[in-house]
C-alpha cells in the first residue's frame, strides 16, 4: 500500500517514517475499500476493528493495540435528537478511534518514538495507545489546555510540553521538532491512517440503527471526524447501502471560524482569522492543514456550516446534563450549534450529534 501526495501525486510506501511528501504536500492513502457487505463485518470482534476490512490496515498489529474502542451506544436526547456516546471510550473521547488505528500502523512498521501536537483529546488518545504499544511519546499542547487532559496524558508516561500562544503555534513548535530531530509525527491531521479509524463512527451508526439519520452534526477544527465520516458515507453510498447522502451540519466556534467564513464566500481555501479564546478549545484551529480538502468535501455534498454561539455553550451543556449526559465544553458546542441551526432553519428532526468528550475533561 502507498501514500499518494495530495499536491504532486508522488507515491510513497506507507512504511515511510516521513510525515509528508518531500514537496511538502500531505499524504492520502491509495486505498479503495471493498463494497459494503455485512458479511465482511467481523461479528466476533467487539471493537471498531470489526470493520477492519473497510479500513486501510495491513497485518494484525491492531490486536495488540485495541482496548475495545468504538461500539458506543446511540441514545435519545429528545424526539428530534440522538446522541452517539463517543466519550464512552478508554480515554473518554472520540479520538480513540483514530489513535488506535494510527498506533496499530505505527507498531506494524516498527516506530519506537513519536511526537504529536494536540488541544488535549487526540494527545491523550495517542499517549494511551502508544503506551500500550510500547512506543515512547511526547505531546505538545497549547497554554490553556484543560489541566485534566494534561494529567491524563502524563499518566500514560508521555512527556507533555505546554506551549505559549495559540493552538496553531503549538503545532508549528511540534513540527519544528519533527523536522530537526526526525521523530515520527503521530499527528491526527497529517497521517491519513487516523481518518481510517474515524470512519467507524459511521459504520457503527449504520449497523446499530440499520440506516443513517437524515442529519449528522459534526464539529470541525482540523476535521478528523469530518473527513472520516464523509469517506465512510461516500463508501456506503457507492456500495448502494444508502440511497441518499445525509445532510451534514458542520460547526465551528464563532471565535475561530476559518471554514465557516470560507463557505460564506464560497472560497477554495480557509479564510484568514485571528482566533479568540473559546470554551470550545477542541475545535479552535485557525489554520486547518487539510482545509482545501475539507472545503472540497463541503461543496461536493452541499454541507452546511454553522457557528456555535460562545455565550450559549454552557447553557447547552446544562441542558444536556439535565438529561443525564455530562459532556465537555467543546462537545456542548455541538448542541449549541444545532440549536442555532434550528433557530435559523426551523425544526431539524432525526439528527445525530456526537458526544465526543466527557465532562470531567474540561472542568476548568
Amino acid at each position: 500500500m502507498d501514500f499518494i501526495c495530495t499536491k504532486c501525486g508522488k507515491r510513497t510506501p506507507t512504511t515511510t517514517l516521513q510525515p509528508a511528501c518531500s514537496c511538502g504536500g500531505l499524504f492520502e492513502l491509495d486505498f479503495t475499500p471493498p463494497k459494503w457487505s455485512e458479511s465482511l463485518v467481523d461479528k466476533n470482534e467487539w471493537s471498531q476493528f470489526r470493520y477492519r476490512r473497510f479500513m486501510a490496515l495491513e497485518g494484525e498489529a491492531w490486536r495488540d493495540v485495541t482496548m475495545g474502542e468504538g461500539r458506543t451506544p446511540i441514545i435519545r436526547l429528545d424526539d428530534d435528537v440522538m446522541l452517539k456516546m463517543d466519550y464512552m471510550m478508554p480515554t473518554l473521547s472520540f479520538k480513540d478511534r483514530g489513535a488506535a488505528t494510527l498506533v496499530a500502523h505505527m507498531k506494524s512498521i516498527g516506530v519506537k518514538t513519536c511526537v504529536q501536537d494536540s488541544s488535549g483529546n487526540a494527545g491523550n488518545a495517542v499517549a494511551a495507545y502508544a503506551a500500550r504499544a510500547g512506543i515512547r511519546c511526547e505531546i505538545f499542547v497549547p497554554e490553556g489546555t484543560s489541566p485534566s487532559k494534561i494529567r491524563m496524558i502524563e499518566s500514560h508516561g508521555a512527556k507533555v510540553n505546554v506551549v505559549p500562544g495559540t493552538r496553531d503555534h503549538c503545532a508549528d513548535v511540534c513540527r519544528t521538532k519533527v523536522r530537526e530531530e526526525g521523530a515520527y509525527y503521530a499527528n491526527h491531521v497529517y497521517n491519513p491512517f487516523f481518518y481510517e479509524g474515524m470512519k467507524a463512527y459511521i459504520y457503527e451508526t449504520f449497523e446499530e440503527l440499520g440506516r443513517i439519520p437524515a442529519n449528522i452534526v459534526i464539529p470541525v477544527g482540523n476535521g478528523t471526524l469530518f473527513i472520516g465520516a464523509v469517506k465512510a458515507l461516500e463508501h456506503l453510498e457507492a456500495s448502494g447501502a444508502i440511497d441518499k447522502f445525509p445532510r451534514i451540519i458542520a460547526l465551528q466556534s464563532e471565535n475561530c471560524d476559518p471554514l465557516f467564513k470560507a463557505v460564506e464566500a464560497h472560497a477554495g481555501v480557509p479564510a484568514h482569522v485571528d482566533p479568540k479564546p473559546t470554551m470550545a478549545e477542541g475545535i479552535a484551529i485557525g489554520v486547518p492543514m487539510r482545509g482545501k480538502e475539507l472545503l472540497e468535501m463541503t461543496y461536493r455534498h452541499d454541507i452546511a456550516f454553522v457557528r456555535a454561539p460562545e455565550e450559549k455553550i454552557l447553557e447547552a451543556r446544562a441542558k444536556i446534563a439535565a438529561r443525564g449526559v455530562y459532556c465537555e465544553h467543546t462537545t456542548a458546542a455541538n448542541y449549541a450549534a444545532y440549536l442555532a441551526f434550528c433557530e435559523k432553519n426551523g425544526p431539524t428532526p432525526d439528527t445525530l450529534i456526537t458526544m465526543c468528550g466527557a465532562g470531567i475533561k474540561s472542568d476548568h
